[in-house]
């Protein structure tokens, strides 16, 4: 129902714990080897008994599905091979049953190029959708507008016969960029909005946020000054090679975020987490679109989505966004849909897979933030390898063998070891394989097991629960002179320590000055000793404590 009132759990999301469902990997229920919306249902029970607040789905709109439905066909529907709408809103009134917020995807910097709008604005020069997209003449000599890249290989046009012009693509050549500059342009997507919370979704995760404007005179991009391969482009990958001024992060983005929350503040208790994707700029990023309480709720970078499993890296991108973005909000996360699994980023061997897993949703569960968890990462799943032949990931096909892509980490999630595609299908095949070793590693061997990691999780996202400190208290780092991550959550009367050895060695931390222990306060799945000056840490071990 809309409303202008603030809702007494309007502020929900803040500190919320978020679990990331690919939906065509989730769950199979019409033995066509997809996962379907009637499979997340049906394993809604699983996600709730985790103890999240929120599922954000990954888009399953009408799609050719060239970028596995990051290419939208219409906004406003359900694509056959996930099911219908009335799936959907099932889903949805089971969520809601069980406590769950719903969250979906937004792809919206552009659409596929079999959407009616494009369809229609490359028809000619003149029409009504002729200024949708980004179009532009060649140079003289026939060559794109500019120099601009496409993070998935090549240049960022695409030369077009019927207009006898080039458009902008960031991703694919089939991905065309919508013109933001186009008013009608932002009142039709801002209409697909208001479909869904018409609908009574809690959300929207933003993809691409800061990709919606280009620079109006397409100037061309300068060189970078070193060039460094990022999270969303390996080091194979041109696009490093340039400064990003000008194909993306545009001032007028702050226009359009503005009159995206004022359609959301008519309703009570929606939400919005931006993906910002901006290199060595994307703390000011989030700081200029999370601030002022009039754009976007929350932002999430790839600080955290990278190999560094350090307190030195933990400290500084954490310390980082509290001084950049003083009164925003930000979304940890370790995994998402895009990135190699953490556990294989931050172990060094197979055999302290299991401790890695446990030790890193135990930290994610204490930092200051809101924090989204990916479907497997509760039972501890590793990246799978995958041969050439299996790749479905454009991306990773294109720069292949140098960069692998992102099927690794979209394979089909393991319900039940005993069967076939490990319970996520009864189809002859899966549109990606089930590896043995997360078949060995499905829900109901860890269901079995009381130490197992998908057992860890529970207990720890209750511990979450129980400290409200934990959930939007103040955090603050200490200095040990050990090397190790230390800080403290506080809110209200409790103050919390805690010690993280992210290291293969023990070791003895003395606590700074002013900071004695009253009482150990026993963390899932580690053992504790009480501490009030120095504390004992095993390898890859955590202590917690209440500070008097």
């Amino acid at each position: 129902m809309k409303s202008t009132d603030k809702a007494a759990g309007a502020d929900w999301w803040r500190g919320a714990v978020i679990y990331q469902v690919y939906p065509r990997s989730f769950q199979d229920t019409d033995a066509n080897g997809l996962g379907d919306i009637k499979g997340i249902t049906r394993r809604l029970p699983h996600i709730a008994s985790l103890g999240v607040d929120a599922i954000w789905l990954a888009p399953f709109f009408t799609s050719p599905m060239a970028d596995m439905g990051y290419d939208v066909a219409d906004y406003c529907d359900v694509d056959p091979i996930f099911g219908t709408l009335a799936d959907f809103d099932e889903m949805m009134t089971a969520a809601h049953a069980l406590g769950l917020k719903v969250i979906i995807d937004q792809v919206i910097s552009h659409t596929s190029d079999r959407h009616p709008w494009f369809v229609e604005s490359r028809a000619s020069r003149n029409n009504p959708k002729a200024d949708w997209y980004v179009w532009a003449d060649s140079k003289p000599d026939g060559t794109a507008p500019n120099n601009w890249l496409s993070i998935f290989g090549g240049p960022g046009w695409e030369w077009d016969g019927v207009r006898r012009q080039y458009y902008q693509h960031n991703f694919l050549t089939s991905q065309p960029d919508l013109n933001f500059h186009n008013g009608e342009v932002q009142d039709a997507v801002l209409a697909a909005v208001k479909f869904w919370l018409d609908r009574g979704v809690d959300g929207f995760r933003l993809d691409t946020v800061n990709y919606y404007f280009c620079d109006k005179k397409l100037r061309d991009n300068p060189p970078a000054a070193v060039a460094i391969g990022g999270l969303d482009a390996p080091e194979s990958n041109p696009y490093g090679m340039q400064n990003h001024l000008h194909d993306k992060t545009q001032p007028e983005n702050i226009g359009f975020l503005k009159r995206f929350r004022k359609l959301l503040d008519q309703y009570e208790g929606r939400t919005t987490v931006g993906e910002v994707g901006d290199g060595a700029r994307s703390l000011q990023t989030v700081a200029a679109y999370t601030s002022g309480g009039d754009k976007l709720h929350m932002c999430y970078t790839f600080d955290l989505l990278g190999p560094d499993f350090t307190p030195e890296h933990f400290c500084r991108c954490v310390g980082d966004f509290q001084e950049n973005v003083t009164d925003g909000w930000v979304c940890w996360a370790f995994s998402n849909h895009d990135v190699n699994r953490h556990v294989s980023r931050f172990a060094e061997t197979e055999a302290e897979q299991p401790r890695v897993a446990k030790l890193a949703i135990s930290l994610l569960s204490t930092l200051r933030g809101s924090i989204c968890l990916y479907q497997g990462e509760e039972l501890g799943l590793p990246e799978a390898e995958l041969a050439f032949e299996d790749l479905r990931d454009p991306y990773g096909i294109r720069f292949w063998p140098a960069f692998r892509g992102r099927d690794g980490c979209r394979t089909p999630m393991p319900w039940e070891a005993g069967r076939v595609h490990a319970g996520f299908s009864t189809a002859e095949k899966s549109w990606l394989p089930v590896p043995y070793q997360h078949a060995s590693l499905a829900v109901d061997k860890q269901e079995a097991d009381a130490q197992s990691v998908l057992h860890h999780y529970r207990a720890t996202l209750a511990f979450r629960k129980r400290h409200a400190a934990l959930v939007d208290g103040d955090m603050t780092f200490l200095d040990t002179k050990a090397d190790v991550l230390a800080f403290t959550r506080k809110k209200g009367g409790e103050t919390l320590l805690f010690v993280f050895n992210l290291s293969r060695e023990p070791v003895k931390v003395a606590l700074p000055k002013g900071i004695k222990v009253t009482k150990t306060v026993p963390m899932p799945g580690f053992a504790t000793a009480h501490a009030s000056e120095a504390v004992t840490l095993a390898a890859l071990d955590v202590f917690c404590g209440q500070v008097g």
